[in-house]
């Protein structure tokens, strides 16, 4: 998983904003092109976050993200790579890698659960 951090994106009709977006949508169309993609969104700014924890059975809801901090997590993309090196290479060739912070994080596989490649694949079929 590719995640992303601190995206400032400009006013969407502004110049900046639709060379951005241009410049995301050939990275999707090359990560497509190569196999790898499984989805990616983007996720609205700090402003529309909400938290929410459960204490002592009280519901306790606080505006704004659970950490407090200067980065904020800005959406990502979730990549089916053969291995860290081809995971890394691509995360370097993320439009937002030159602007923000990108993060590679391998998904965990809990056996219990699902595997969440086939999970994606058969929600991808239907």
């Amino acid at each position: 998983m590719v995640l992303l951090y601190d995206c400032e994106w400009a006013p969407e009709d502004s110049a900046e904003a639709i060379a951005k977006r241009d410049a995301v949508l050939d990275y999707v169309q090359m990560l497509r092109e190569r196999g790898v993609f499984r989805g990616a969104d983007p996720l609205q700014g700090t402003h529309a976050a909400t938290t929410v924890q459960v204490r002592n059975g009280e519901t306790l809801l606080r505006d704004g993200p659970f950490a407090e901090s200067r980065e904020w997590f800005a959406g990502y993309f979730l990549l089916e790579c053969h291995d860290l090196d081809e995971a890394l290479e691509l995360a370097a060739a993320c439009p937002m890698a030159a602007e923000a912070g990108v993060e590679v994080r391998p998904v965990r596989v809990v056996p219990q659960w699902y595997d969440p490649v086939d999970g994606l694949q058969q929600a991808m079929n239907e």
